[in-house]
């Protein structure tokens, strides 16, 4: 991987990681701080590696930096001494040195204690994502406010605000409870699941699929099932979900950065590891008689891990649909009903459903409606899928539209 492209990828990867290892240590009054230190490591890779080149083991070169760069800063701070090193003062044997724990088993705990810590019933649910994502995923606030659909100024608010009241609150960075994991679950679920949907689908870049955005979540989703508390029927759900999305990676594109619609996707290119995976969670969710929202977008994905179009597939996942809609309304779930719609009572049935969601300044709903009339009602398919072109948010998503609307106009041509 080339400087370009490792950099951020250990940026993503990485940054939480040492972020949340300083903060579980040092406490939520010093988070700044521990920012501060990650990211003076990052620059300094960002100027000494366009020099000297990437070294042989980058994870390891971070993780010694910002080890030296936390005590370096320990050691000339009074705040340390005044008010960090009582609280330590048991856990350093005696004429030892503090050492900064980076090994495998402390990142987890720490993000662990993290996740639970930053999703505190006193912040708001919003503040709460926002928070995560920048604390925990290594989002950045432009990010944020794109997958938000506001502007960052919004989101800086709401990450200060939410910094604030921990503060104001002097909440433990520690191992969660029991109560405190039924009471905050949910919302780290929420912010994995919106982490991997913008990942699957990115709307901040132009790239439409950002695998290394779904990998973290998966990894952090994983970090939680491998908590005997927090191994729960819903966050096994939502790996199963994200397990049979990610199958379907290598065939969504072809070698120009062309989007393959998932009729005409070669399943060869499936990965059945991850399929299999996905079923065995599934599986583990099973063990619960509460359905999440997670557990029926987990079997719709399930039910599109296969190819064939069967009567039974499409109604299995049209009743899901209107399980899901019941359980959670979506106007975006409601719309994605409709193709099952078509699929089960035809397509005019599922244009009336389609028009009824009125959803005008979504790119989906007119590429939908493009699909839904091609063979019905040509001129009406060309006129969606020319809204569908002016709203479209990626380069890939602009290609499709264009080769739709080309397509169309040489049938008419004929």
């Amino acid at each position: 991987m080339e400087e370009r492209e490792l950099l951020p990828h250990l940026f993503r990867t990485e940054y939480q990681k040492i972020v949340s290892v300083l903060c579980y240590l040092f406490g939520i009054d010093h988070i700044e701080v521990a920012e501060d230190i990650v990211s003076d490591t990052f620059l300094d890779a960002t100027e000494l590696w366009s020099v000297k080149g990437i070294p042989e083991n980058p994870t390891a070169w971070l993780y010694i930096v910002a080890k030296n760069k936390t005590k370096n800063w320990l050691k000339r701070n009074s705040i340390f001494q005044d008010k960090i090193m009582i609280n330590l003062q048991h856990s350093i044997p005696a004429g030892e040195e503090l050492e900064i724990d980076l090994s495998e088993q402390n990142i987890s705990d720490s993000q662990l204690a993290m996740i639970f810590t930053v999703c505190h019933p006193a912040i708001a649910n919003e503040s709460q994502i926002a928070l995560a994502l920048n604390l925990l995923c290594g989002f950045g606030v432009q990010e944020i406010a794109d997958a938000f659909l506001t502007n960052k100024e919004v989101i800086y608010k709401r990450i200060s605000r939410a910094k604030d009241k921990l503060k104001e609150i002097k909440i433990k960075i520690q191992q969660p409870t029991l109560t405190e994991i039924n009471e905050r679950l949910e919302t780290v679920l929420k912010t994995l699941y919106l982490l991997f949907s913008e990942g699957y689908y990115s709307t901040s870049s132009d790239r439409l699929l950002r695998k290394d955005l779904c990998l973290e979540a998966m990894r952090l989703n994983y970090l939680l099932l491998s908590h005997p508390h927090t191994n729960k029927p819903a966050v096994n759900a939502l790996m199963a979900l994200m397990c049979f999305h990610a199958s379907r990676f290598d065939a969504r594109f072809d070698e120009t950065g062309e989007v393959i619609l998932y009729a005409d996707q070669d399943e060869t290119r499936w990965n059945q590891e991850l399929i299999e995976r996905g079923r065995f969670y599934l599986s583990e969710a099973a063990a619960t008689h509460t359905l999440s929202r997670y557990h029926l977008e987990a079997a719709i994905a399930y039910w599109h891990t296969y190819k064939e179009d069967t009567a039974e597939k499409w109604d299995n996942i049209l009743d899901l649909y209107n399980q899901l809609l019941i359980l959670e309304y979506s106007p975006i779930a409601a719309l994605n009903r409709t193709f099952a719609i078509a699929k089960v009572r035809g397509k005019e049935q599922a244009i009336g459903e389609a028009e009824k969601l009125g959803l005008t300044d979504n790119y989906f709903y007119y590429s939908l409606l493009g699909n839904l009339y091609t063979d019905l009602n040509d001129d009406k398919a060309l006129q969606h899928y020319e809204v569908a072109l002016k709203l479209a948010n990626t380069a890939a998503d602009r290609t499709m539209m264009t080769k739709n609307i080309e397509q169309l106009k040489q049938r008419q041509g004929n």
